[in-house]
C-alpha cells in the first residue's frame, strides 16, 4: 500500500506539512513578540503588522455575527479533503498540480488551525506602495495564492497546444 501511495500525488504531503509548520510558527512568533496592532517596518514596502481577521480573504465575511468562523472551517475541511482526493488520483510526476494542491491544502489548514484555536486568523504581512496598502496576509494566504497560480499556469500550459 505504501508503494501505491508513493506513486500518487499524496507523495507531496510533505509540502503540506512544511507549509503548515512555517505558517503556525510564523504566527506564533508574531503573537509572542508583537502587540495586536503593532507595526514594524521590515523593508521599504513591507511591514509586519499584527492583526486579527475574523473573515476570509480581504476581510470578506469579517463583520458578521460569528457564524463565519465555523462556516469557513467547514469550507477549509471540504476543500482540503477534495484536493487530497484529487492528489490521490494524480500521478506523483504531475509536479506542478500536486505542488499547487499541496500549497492550497497547507494554507487552508494553517488558517483553519487559527480559526479553531483563536477564533480569528492571524495576519501580519503588510505590503504597500506609498499610501496604498494591500490587505494584511500571512504565510498560509501566500501559499494558497502561489498554489493557485501554479495550477492555473500548469493547466494553461497543458491546453496551450490544443
Amino acid at each position: 500500500m505504501n508503494k501505491l501511495l508513493m506513486s500518487t500525488g499524496l507523495r507531496w504531503i510533505w509540502l503540506i506539512l512544511v507549509i503548515l509548520v512555517l505558517d503556525i510558527n510564523s504566527k506564533y512568533l508574531i503573537m509572542k513578540h508583537y502587540s495586536l496592532g503593532e507595526s514594524i517596518s521590515i523593508v521599504s514596502f513591507v511591514n509586519f503588522t499584527y492583526v486579527h481577521n475574523s473573515g476570509a480573504a480581504f476581510g470578506f465575511f469579517a463583520n458578521k455575527d460569528g457564524w463565519q468562523r465555523w462556516f469557513l472551517c467547514i469550507i477549509s475541511v471540504v476543500i482540503s479533503v477534495s484536493l487530497l482526493v484529487i492528489m490521490y488520483n494524480l500521478k506523483h510526476q504531475e509536479r506542478l498540480f500536486n505542488m499547487g494542491y499541496a500549497m492550497i491544502i497547507g494554507g487552508a489548514l494553517g488558517n483553519l488551525f487559527d480559526r479553531i484555536m483563536y477564533g480569528v486568523v492571524i495576519d501580519f504581512i503588510d505590503f504597500y506602495i506609498g499610501n496604498w496598502h494591500y490587505p494584511n496576509f500571512n504565510v498560509a494566504d501566500s501559499s494558497i495564492c502561489i498554489g493557485t497560480i501554479l495550477i492555473i499556469l500548469k493547466d494553461f500550459c497543458r491546453h496551450s497546444g490544443d
